[in-house]
């Protein structure tokens, strides 16, 4: 799950600076059955065939946009159903930018057989005790759920701002979708032990939602959240990566400020684990799913420049 890390971001009148929290990460599990897979019982209409004709069918995967409270887990939430004028939009964003990248970089095959295969969507944001949002929640590796559908815009929708809603987008569909697809994967084959080594001493578990993004950096994190755990910062690096592009994430990376964090690591040190835990990623997806990562990572940031 992700969270307060990614961003101070501007949504009309409301200033998210709020702890956003992470994914709720699960075991990838057995499963031969996707209840809904393709579509429920209910009159098949233009979005039904759109996720037939674009998910389902190429790629085994279908969403959920019709109303069940209990898809959701904790009934106790107040949410809403999402605009069904939005699920096209975001589908085909993902799709887009996430999709299309690793199905043209690593081949339909690997897509198929990783890829989640039912998205569950919420209108409506998910607030929790502590102040923090959830993003999103991936289940077993195979259903992910995302949450503030009916925030989404992107260019060509109707009240879309460009320098308000693309950072939006990014730092919220985005970087979870590939946030998620990371714990899928590393869960099928683990990253290097060597990664854990490079911030070892520290992460800080839930202490995290106190800090900001820029804080972490000083300290060799490339978001708050991936403070958390050696999990979420390798998830965390994959999805910055890609998401930012390496002109924006080498611009994360510079923009370290001079001198020592309050933790004592200097400006220096904060860089070289970054770059450490960069070079890790990028030999992991090489070695392990025969990925060329920079590659993939211009690929979808080529996707994500179109939307905006």
């Amino acid at each position: 799950m992700i969270g307060k890390h990614l961003y101070t971001l501007f949504f009309a009148a409301l200033i998210f600076s709020v702890g956003l929290s992470g994914c709720k990460e699960e075991e990838i599990g057995e499963v031969e059955e996707i209840p809904g897979l393709g579509g429920d019982e209910w009159v098949q209409g233009p979005i039904d065939k759109w996720i037939l004709d674009s998910l389902v069918t190429p790629y085994n995967i279908s969403a959920k946009y019709k109303w069940d409270q209990f898809e959701f887990g904790n009934i106790t939430k107040t949410l809403v159903p999402p605009e069904e004028s939005q699920v096209i939009p975001l589908l085909s964003t993902i799709r887009k930018a996430w999709t299309a990248p690793y199905v043209e970089e690593a081949g339909k095959v690997f897509y198929n057989k990783y890829s989640p295969k039912f998205f569950i969507l919420s209108g409506s944001n998910e607030y929790n005790a502590e102040g923090s949002v959830t993003l999103g929640t991936a289940e077993g590796g195979r259903k992910v759920v995302l949450f503030g559908v009916n925030l989404f815009k992107i260019k060509g929708m109707p009240g879309y701002n460009a320098g308000r809603d693309s950072s939006f987008v990014k730092d919220w569909f985005l970087h979870t979708i590939h946030h998620e697809f990371g714990h899928i994967l590393h869960q099928t084959v683990l990253y290097p032990v060597e990664y854990k080594n490079i911030s070892r001493a520290l992460y800080q578990g839930g202490n995290w939602i106190n800090w900001s993004d820029e804080d972490a950096r000083r300290d060799g994190f490339v978001t708050a959240y991936s403070s958390s755990s050696f999990d979420e910062d390798f998830v965390e690096m994959i999805a910055m990566m890609l998401t930012e592009g390496k002109v924006g994430f080498d611009k994360l990376v510079n923009a370290i400020p001079e001198g020592t964090s309050p933790r004592g690591t200097t400006k220096e040190q904060a860089q070289a684990a970054l770059r450490q835990k960069e070079a890790i990623v990028v030999a992991y997806y090489k070695n392990t799913w025969k990925i060329d990562f920079y590659s993939l990572q211009k690929r979808v940031r080529t996707s994500m420049n179109k939307l905006f």
